[in-house]
């Protein structure tokens, strides 16, 4: 048997199930997410991907590079795979609450 050790946290409920959803979709169990993480945290001497704040503003389209729009639709794509969508209702108070636009 492997030598392994027991990681305990707490997270929110919601973030953990919505996870677990993700994590089901792709065939990954949360162990082996976790083992993931550690095994490129130890692989990139640090965290795998960027920890900073968002932008406070919303990006206009016309200043996006290509790359950056694709990227942005791509999210959009999935986003509906997943069964996640927003009505205009939904969008226009996300934006005046984050935004006061």
């Amino acid at each position: 048997m492997a030598n392994t050790s027991v990681v305990y946290a707490r997270i929110d409920t919601k973030l953990k199930d919505n996870a677990e959803t993700i994590l089901a979709q792709l065939g990954v169990s949360p162990s082996g997410a976790i083992q993931m993480l550690y095994s490129q945290i130890v692989l990139r001497n640090g965290i795998p991907f960027a920890v900073q704040l968002p932008d406070k503003k919303p990006v206009a389209i016309g200043s996006m590079s290509r790359a950056e729009l694709d990227e942005e639709l791509t999210k959009g794509i999935a986003s509906f795979s997943t069964g996640k969508s927003y009505t205009v209702d939904d969008v226009d108070a996300t934006l005046a609450k984050e935004f006061g636009i």
